[in-house]
């Protein structure tokens, strides 16, 4: 019986096969590295709005806090500033300082308001240098 002749060509690797090879890696490369980046962009985009809006909250509830603060001490202030006055007082007049009282029914008298001055008309400036030369050359060429 005779054998047959097997041609292996097909199986051997040439250079075309190599050169297909690596278009097909570049290939595969560039698309998963232009979806990696989509990616990364909107990941980034994603932890961004989480961020602003953390930051958001964050301010609100410091809002928050401040006006509750400024509810709680704005009486406080007020009783405070009754009692430093009052217990200055007596410290005050012993220095001279005490504030005017006004007469019971009479109210303070008020200081005249002043009258604004009255509007001076501006002088009229020189013309620059270079208009008045241009107004030179002008007249020469009459």
């Amino acid at each position: 019986m005779a054998v047959g002749k097997s041609t292996s060509k097909g199986k051997q690797t040439n250079l075309r096969h190599l050169w297909l090879a690596s278009l097909g890696a570049t290939v595969v490369t560039r698309r998963s590295a232009r979806e990696a980046g989509a990616r990364a962009i909107s990941e980034a985009r994603r932890l961004r709005d989480r961020a602003v809006g953390m930051v958001d909250d964050a301010a609100a509830i410091a809002r928050g806090g401040l006006a509750t603060v400024r509810e709680q001490a704005a009486p406080m202030l007020g009783q405070v500033a009754a009692r430093v006055g009052r217990g200055l007082a007596p410290v005050l007049e012993r220095v001279g300082r005490a504030p005017k009282k006004s007469v019971a029914g009479k109210p303070k008298a008020r200081r005249a308001a002043h009258k604004p001055a009255a509007r001076k008309k501006p002088t009229p400036r020189p013309a620059s240098a270079r208009k008045q030369a241009e107004r030179r050359v002008a007249g020469k060429g009459r």
